[in-house]
This record gives C-alpha cells, structure tokens and sequence, in this order.
C-alpha cells in the first residue's frame, strides 16, 4: 500500500461521475482509455480492463466488483480537476449496487455500442440515472467498426430514452478517439458535487471489501462533513459504532490520506470485523454529532435464487465451508446455511442476487479452491399460505408441504424487458408465451422492437437465457426488474428410484408443465442409473400418483442355455424359478444411484 498525503486540494473542481453500459459495449476498455490519458496507469501496470480485477471478468467481459479510481484532470488554460471515476457492476443481478454507485455521482457517461445500438440494460440503466437527477452524457462507443453506423444509434437514444443526439461525443475505447473530447464534456456539463464541509458527516456506502488485516474497507462518498482518523462514526442502519484508522483515495489502489471532506470519494477502514454491519446504501455519520436523516433507498442485500452446493467427494466438505465462509467475507448479498441430501450427503444450501451472481460464485469456487462440486437446480422463493392460515416462504423443494395442507401458493413475477431486431419477434412471444409470460407493451423503434412482458421469474431460470439467444442468432438483449408475488397452480414433482424418493431432484413447477418435465427427468435417469439384476423403475411422482415412468432394464441370464430337448415344463420350472429369485432380489437389493447420474440430470434440467 502507497502511503502519501491525499488531502482535498484547494481551489480545485470536482467532479464525480460513473460509466454505465450494456454488457459488452466496451465500459472497461473506454475507461482504460481515460486512465491511460491522464497517467494513472504506468508503462508496467498496463493491461486490458484495468478495473476488472477478478479473472473472470477479464475472461468474460463483464464487471462484477466495481474499482472507483481518483484522476487528476489539468484542462489547456491550467486549470485543474479532480476527476472521481466510480465504476458499477455490468449485470442485472447487481441492480442495487449500480444505484447506490449512481446516487454518489452527478454525471454518468452512457455508453451504446454503434453497431448494436440501444438494448435492454441501456434503458434500464439511463433511467436510474435520471431517477437519481444525474446529468447523462451519451458516447456512441466503436465507431471504428466496419459495422458501426452512429447516427442510427444516436437516433436511437433519442427516441428511446429522449437523450438529444447532438450531444452525443463520438469514440472508441479501443483506439483513444474522442477522449478529449470525454473528459471535457465531463468538465463542462456535470456539476460541481454539493455539500457542507463544516456539516455534521453524512457519507453513502456505495461499495466494500473485507481485508485480513484492516477488517472491512468501507467506499464511501462524503455528502456533507468531514472525516479524518480517530474520527468516533455510526451506521445509522446497522446502529453500531467504530473508530476510523484510515481514510484514503484510489489510485486505483489504495491510497492513505489525511481526511476526506464534503464532495469527495474515498475509502475508510474503521476495524469493522463483519461485512454484515457494512450493507452498500447504509449512511455513515458522526457518533456524537449525527446528520438528521439517513441517505434515502437503503435496502438490505435480499438473495433472490437458491440452489444447493455438495462436494462430489464427501470429503472435501470442511473444505468446501471454509471456501463459503472467505467469500462471505467480501459479499454481504450471498448466504449459505449446511444442509443434507440423503442422495447427495452434506452441503449447503446458499442464495444468491440472480443467476449470474450463482454461476460466478460456483465458477469461483471450483477455480480458486479446487473443489468439484454438484449444484442442485436453482429455486425461487415461493410464498405458502397452509390451511391453518400460516403463511411461510421456502426455496427448497424438499420443504414444500403437500398439497392437502396448502390453501395457496404465490410465486415471485418479474417485468421482462427485451430489444431485439423485428425479424426475431415471431419465435421470442413463442417462447414467451411457453413461459407463461403476458404481454405489456411492445414498440417498434426503427427496425427494433421493444417487448415487455410479465413472467414468473421461476420460469426463466434454468435455460432462457440460451435459448432467446438462439433464437435471434445472439441480437436480442434482455433486463428485468422483480414485480412482487402473485397465486400460481404449483406443483411438487419428485423422482423416485426403486421406490426411494430422490430428495435432490425435487422440483417446483407449474401444474401444465408437470408431465412434460416428469417425462424428461425419468427418461434421462433411466438413461444414467447402471443396470441390476432386477429391473429398477424410475417414477415422477405428485404426491402419491405417478405422472410418467421409465425402467431401467435387468440383466438376462439365459438360463435355458442347458436345456435341448426333453419336456416344456423342464423349460417352464426353470423360467419360473428365475422369476422369484428375481423378485427376492428386488425386495431386498437396494439401487446406488451414481454421481454422475446426478450431474446428468442437473446439469441438462430445463
């Protein structure tokens, strides 16, 4: 860690802003770009996504941890600015964090791809910039691409978004064009940050991380106030107190300082052991003198998708605790509890923001610890109102009562927002529709639609995703935003093997779609499960009527292979004597399903 004094300087401008895009429009190469040109990057430190600093978000392109990082902006007429450059998530999942990033800013550049235009998550995130009063200036990204057609994506922004296009700024990140001409944009048209530095504090937590040997390191925005060491501060949602040791800036590292005043972005650790007691959106103030009321839009981080994490080999189960324990430490939004499959033995069942966050979390698991694991099939969270009157929510479907206790059963909607091309709008309301989707709205902008759809969020979990992408040969885009809780006809469906129910294979699905998916599991176990000496039948079964089956064949002894010539009935004992040994060794063999049966079925379940 460098240490060297960072105190607000005097005289000079500030200005706050963030980069908010759709995935894959060049966010982090753009603001390489703008580290590169103002030297915050040395000879030896490049390289690309400078503010990705996890692997995988170099190897796939998106930002899942944002970086704020401090720049030093000196205009032609020497004029000097303090540019505070705080990067947001690149994903639905991460919705949240992205506003508590917006609401410490008073600018935002809005990044669209000229060659694809406006999408999904481009809507979505211009308008939390507007939400939050912020003033946006519109960068068509790639212009340098034999595809890129920029009037068309100015025009676009224009009718979408209402973003008049002239005042759009022309660039690419990958070849520098138009840097200047960014920076000074961000100079004239966003605002100077408001703020009292002789207020009581009032600082937004929009970002943290836990470090082994200062505890958690809190990023903060200073409203109002000013913060130094020895500092006594509240979180006034948490309602506990500390004492700072450090504050500092980014450069993008860590940098210590001597104080942080109204206006300015900045980290502080204050030896807070848990990151719990640190929720992004929280306020931080003085203990003794406090601001009058906490910054507005604070929720706590609530996993949305559940899925169980098990160790294929039983043995590497501590292991597997103490990798979920280190990554809690970073991720106040992920949970994990233990729980037991009597197919699967230990494991844990853990929540997670979205279906990206899970994959992330797994995919980190397996790579930074070594361990090979079996995820169980995502679930949401499912609102039950039992006959007695009481009214739970349960994500496992091994919980879920049977249906002579239930009275209702609610599941969580979501609004859908998909751009895609006209030519594709036909097959994506066919596989809306097979979703249980209903239409709200759709428009046509240009040769690009708009739709919006209302669908139950349990139904888009598993393979959506790949298959709207299939189906527009990779155009169409996608965003969504939770809507609350409405009735649906629900089902449990288990699996059973040789009579034993498979706990791990339960499902929750809706009442029309229970053959089908029954069908699909038994016929793939039957595929999986070894053969026996005995036939072994796979069942889908609702309760206790069975919905589809499929049998694993026996072995065949062929035990006539002795007997030529001589009487039938010789043939006929032998037959029937087979017969009852067979099913002796029904009732009392049991069947071993296979790991790898599991993995099968898990990693093909629609």
């Amino acid at each position: 860690m460098k240490r060297q004094g960072c105190p607000r300087l005097q005289g000079v401008n500030i200005r706050n802003f963030s980069i908010i895009a759709h995935v894959d429009h060049g966010k982090s190469t753009l603001a390489d770009r703008i580290l590169e040109r103002l030297g915050a990057m040395g000879e030896r430190d490049k390289r690309d996504q400078t503010l990705d600093t996890l692997e995988l978000e170099r190897e796939r392109g998106i930002t899942i941890k944002s970086t704020p990082v401090r720049l030093k902006y000196v205009r032609e007429g020497g004029e000097e600015y303090v540019l505070n450059l705080i990067d947001t998530p690149g994903h639905v999942d991460f919705n949240y964090e992205v506003s508590r990033s917006l609401a410490a800013c008073e600018g935002v550049l809005l990044l669209v791809d000229a060659s694809q235009g406006v999408e999904a998550q481009t809507i979505v995130n211009a308008y939390l910039a507007i939400d939050n009063n912020l003033e946006i200036i519109p960068v068509i990204n790639k212009i340098d691409l034999p595809a890129a057609d920029p009037e068309s994506a100015a025009k676009e922004l224009e009718d979408v978004i209402g973003i008049p296009a002239e005042g759009a700024v022309l660039a690419s990140g990958k070849s520098g064009i138009g840097i200047p001409e960014i920076l000074e944009a961000i100079v004239e048209r966003i605002s100077e940050p408001p703020g009292d530095p002789d207020a009581p504090l009032k600082a937004l937590i929009f970002d943290s991380f836990f470090d082994a040997y200062q505890g958690v390191i809190l990023f903060v925005r200073v409203l109002d106030g000013t913060l130094k060491p020895k500092d006594e501060i509240r979180l006034m949602n948490a309602g506990k107190n500390f004492e700072v040791d450090k504050v500092g800036t980014f450069s993008p590292g860590l940098v210590v300082g001597q104080s942080l005043s109204a206006g300015e972005v900045g980290w502080v650790a204050a030896g807070i052991k848990d990151i719990q007691d640190a929720q992004v959106g929280d306020t931080l103030t003085g203990r003794d003198v406090q601001t009058a009321e906490a910054f507005p839009g604070f929720k706590p981080a609530q996993p949305v998708v559940f899925s169980g994490l098990y160790p294929t080999d039983t043995e590497d189960y501590r292991k597997l605790r103490d990798a979920l324990e280190k990554l809690k430490l970073n991720d106040a939004a992920f949970t994990f509890e233990p729980e037991t499959s009597e197919a699967l033995g230990f494991g844990f069942r853990c929540g997670f923001l979205g279906l990206l966050h899970a994959e992330i979390i797994q995919e980190r698991l397996e790579r930074e610890y070594d361990l090979d694991l079996i995820a169980t099939a995502p679930a949401v969270v499912y609102r039950v109102t039992l006959t007695n009157g009481e009214v739970f929510e349960t994500q496992n479907p091994a919980e879920f009562p049977t249906r002579d206790r239930i009275t209702s059963v609610e599941e969580p909607y979501i609004k859908l927002s998909i751009m895609l091309p006209e030519d594709y709008v036909g097959p994506v309301m066919q596989l809306l529709q097979e979703r249980r989707g209903s239409m709200v709205t759709m428009n046509y902008i240009g040769k690009r639609v708009e739709l919006l759809y209302e669908v139950p969020f349990g139904e888009i979990l598993y393979d959506f995703h790949d298959r709207l992408k299939s189906i527009s040969r990779g155009y169409a885009s996608m965003d969504y935003e939770q809507i609350g809780y409405r009735e649906g006809d629900l089902r449990k469906v288990d699996i059973m093997v040789n009579g034993e129910v498979i706990d791990a294979l339960a499902v929750i699905v809706h009442e029309t779609k229970t053959y089908s998916l029954g069908r699909k599991i038994v016929d793939k176990m039957a595929d999986v499960i070894p053969r026996q000496m005995f036939p072994v039948p796979v069942q889908a079964v609702i309760g206790a009527k069975i919905i589809a089956r499929a049998t694993v064949k026996a072995f065949r002894k062929d035990v006539l292979a002795k007997c030529y010539g001589g009487d039938i009935t010789r043939k006929k004992k032998l037959l029937e004597k087979q017969k009852k040994g067979r099913a002796r060794m029904k009732q009392f063999g049991t069947v071993e399903v296979p790991q790898e049966a599991f993995l099968a079925v898990l990693s093909t379940e629609e």
